[in-house]
């Protein structure tokens, strides 16, 4: 007697198969099955760099509706981290078009931690998808600004995030968090001082 081969439910199948399945049937369920996978991981990246969550949200939902288009185009060797740096360039792409219609105009995003050597610029710019070993440097120092900053004391970590990342003011900062002004001013000084002392031993090689 023969028996027929059971298929895999979609839950059952590795990343790697529902892409090449979405690939071959163009399935958005595959997708979104895929995504549902990631969708804690986007979301924390995403939090991090766009203030409010409402707009952190919004990030994740643009980002699933880039995911139908660019895998029907690409093939991804390792999804995770091609979506990770997928999450963050379309973040830092949000936050250089904020910058263009803020007062103080355009220019190159620039994540601003003051003493940071060289790290504050390159850790912030969007680069362009044809520079790949560029790219895959600007890529090392993110992950390890991120990682820098996840070492902070948490009071330390929030105010850096709002008041670089988010522009906010001190006196902002204190009603988002619940601090008095004077303890903001004193976790960004200490932030900085600290943040400077972990990005100022950056491997030149980690990219490499």
């Amino acid at each position: 007697m023969f028996f027929r081969r059971r298929s895999k439910s979609p839950t059952e199948l590795s990343d790697e198969e529902l892409l090449l399945r979405y690939r071959q049937h163009g399935d958005v369920q595959d997708v979104g099955m895929l995504y549902d996978r990631h969708l804690t991981a986007v979301f924390a990246i995403c939090r991090r760099y766009l203030r409010p969550d409402e707009d952190a949200q919004d990030a994740v939902m643009q980002l699933f509706e880039q995911l139908v288009e660019k895998l029907r185009r690409h093939e991804v060797d390792n999804f995770t981290a091609w979506l990770h740096t997928t999450a963050r360039n379309y973040c830092l792409m949000v936050l250089r078009a904020r910058q263009r219609t803020s007062p103080e105009g355009g220019g190159p995003l620039i994540l601003h931690f003051p003493d940071a050597t060289d790290m504050e610029s390159a850790a912030g710019r969007h680069l362009p998808a044809d520079d790949p070993e560029e790219a895959a440097s600007t890529e090392a120092r993110l992950r390890y600004l991120e990682h820098a900053l996840t070492e902070l004391p948490d009071g330390q970590r929030q105010c850096l995030e709002l008041f670089y990342l988010q522009q906010k003011c001190y006196r902002d900062i204190a009603d988002a968090t619940g601090y008095d002004l004077s303890l903001v001013k004193s976790y960004l000084q200490n932030g900085k001082r600290n943040l400077k002392r972990m990005l100022e031993s950056y491997p030149t090689d980690a990219a490499s």
